[in-house]
């Protein structure tokens, strides 16, 4: 089984954390946690900062890691690095999705996650 590496932004503005609703591909309408993959020569931290900027606009600050999670799906298996981020502005512009919500612990189970990110979505609703 295919092995990627990506990374997931955790952006976070006092109590809230943003989420984007995917707007095309395998899993259309399914919700996230932006990022993507790491290309050849970038750190976690490089790799998440350009994923943000090319799906949503804007330039985040890279914090610390949060959590690994890793999940096995049909044809890949993925290994997602997650990172605590805060954003200077939250004037963010849609570039690949077709909706972004800011979630609070209460509200954060009331969409349909991507199966990788609901892992993520339990821990994060303990903690915020």
């Amino acid at each position: 089984m295919e092995c990627i590496h990506v990374v997931a932004a955790l952006i976070r503005e006092g109590d809230k954390i943003f989420a984007a609703q995917r707007g095309s591909g395998e899993f259309k309408g399914l919700w996230e946690f932006p990022g993507g993959k790491i290309e050849d020569g970038e750190t976690a931290q490089q790799a998440l900062a350009r994923e943000i900027r090319e799906e949503l606009a804007i330039d985040i600050s890279v914090g610390e890691k949060y959590s690994t999670v890793r999940y096995d799906y049909s044809a890949v298996r993925v290994v997602m690095d997650c990172f605590w981020c805060t954003a200077p502005s939250t004037a963010i512009t849609l570039c690949e999705h077709s909706d972004m919500r800011w979630f609070t612990k209460e509200t954060l189970a009331t969409v349909e996650w991507l199966p990788a990110d609901k892992v993520l979505v339990k821990k994060i609703a303990l903690e915020l």
